[in-house]
């Protein structure tokens, strides 16, 4: 499954770089996440309770950053395991471009999924997710542009 999107925020590329670095903004934003720990700048490990139509799981799972293009974007890997319901793995693009006092985050995402989850079916599961990502955007563009302003 590939998701895609563009959202605007009203702060320099360089500010939402650092945000989208800081696990504290993180854990802040991402739906259900109980815990969100960095191992090194590029290592991640994360908890987090997710209900995907009837099946609600935890999911444990690691991402590794790639930043070798930044500030103007990074590349993201990662693997969650959900126990008996299942996994999920994917990757994304995610392009930063200053446009004026705003920056534009463009992302490109590929899931995978396996087990218990992947038997819901394409359309729940996409609507899903795109539920979770608006949240998750949404809820970042608001925390980055209130600390952009003050």
């Amino acid at each position: 499954m590939e998701l895609s999107d563009e959202i605007r925020i009203s702060a320099p590329r360089d500010v939402v770089y650092q945000a989208l670095n800081d696990p504290d903004i993180l854990r802040e934003c991402i739906p259900g996440c109980e815990e969100l720990i960095q191992n090194s700048p590029e290592d991640l490990e994360a908890k987090v309770v997710l209900k995907i139509g009837p099946v609600k799981a935890r999911f444990a799972g690691e991402v590794t950053l790639d930043t070798s293009n930044a500030p103007d974007g990074f590349s993201l890997s990662g693997e969650g395991k959900g126990g008996a319901a299942g996994f999920a793995k994917g990757g994304a693009e995610v392009t930063l471009t200053e446009d004026g006092a705003e920056t534009v985050l463009a992302y490109t995402a590929n899931v995978s999924i396996g087990g218990k989850i992947a038997q819901l079916g394409s359309r729940l599961i996409a609507g899903t997710a795109k539920k979770l990502s608006g949240k998750f955007f949404t809820r970042f563009g608001e925390i980055v542009s209130e600390q952009s302003a003050s």
